[in-house]
């Protein structure tokens, strides 16, 4: 177990180390070199985890995926913490807004960008089609375009967001987008017990961070 944990903590460094090189120097610039040096790891120890510069940058651009936000009693609703918790993460996680610029910057050669988009895609997609079964949604509703344009839009808000305020109103205009839209796919009867309050990510975030602590108070 401890062998586990050390390496579980070790490929952390590692992304956290290329999100850091990745943010300052580019993806094209920045070198493997670079990476060892902030990570402070052998060679060996990097080429275990990732195979090669472009596998460590979609390691990178994963993390924007690793939201998990508890199940709910409608799919819906875990659709909305799905977006209210990225929000708040690419707030106050450098890792995860390093995952997003990769994916973001138009310059990045050499490295398929819509990985991200399209496991984003799929995710809400399989969320919907789940709504759709329980009767969650409004009868007209394609899950496939639905999610398209939640991913799209999300995108293009963020950017906004990132230009003119740094992501500090990215909750209110997440919360805004999903007011907007929601009532347009989904039941009446759902719609009123979804919670898309600007404050859920932090919410989220802080019942998520509060599961291990629990944890080890009961071993």
């Amino acid at each position: 177990m401890a062998q586990q944990a050390r390496a579980i903590q070790t490929r952390r460094s590692i992304l956290v180390a290329a999100a850091a090189v990745f943010d300052e120097r580019g993806y094209s610039s920045a070198t493997i070199s670079e990476i060892l040096a902030r990570a402070g790891v052998t060679k060996g120890a990097l080429y275990f985890h990732f195979s090669s510069k472009e596998d460590l940058a979609l390691g990178v651009m994963d993390v924007q995926l690793d939201s998990n936000p508890r199940p709910q009693l409608t799919k819906l609703q875990e659709l909305v913490d799905q977006g209210m918790l990225l929000a708040y993460r690419l707030r106050h996680e450098p890792l995860v807004r390093a995952s997003v610029g990769l994916a973001m910057d138009q310059a990045v050669e050499g490295l398929d960008r819509g990985t991200p988009f399209r496991a984003w895609i799929d995710r809400l997609e399989h969320l919907l089609n789940a709504a759709k079964d329980q009767g969650e949604l409004l009868p007209h509703v394609d899950p496939r375009e639905t999610a398209e344009m939640l991913a799209g839009s999300f995108s293009g808000i963020q950017v906004m967001s990132q230009a003119l305020c740094r992501r500090e109103d990215l909750g209110h205009r997440i919360s805004v987008l999903l007011h907007f839209v929601l009532p347009s796919i989904s039941t009446p009867a759902v719609l009123t017990t979804l919670d898309m309050a600007e404050d859920r990510g932090e919410r989220l975030s802080e019942a998520l961070e509060a599961v291990p602590s629990q944890a080890g108070a009961t071993d």
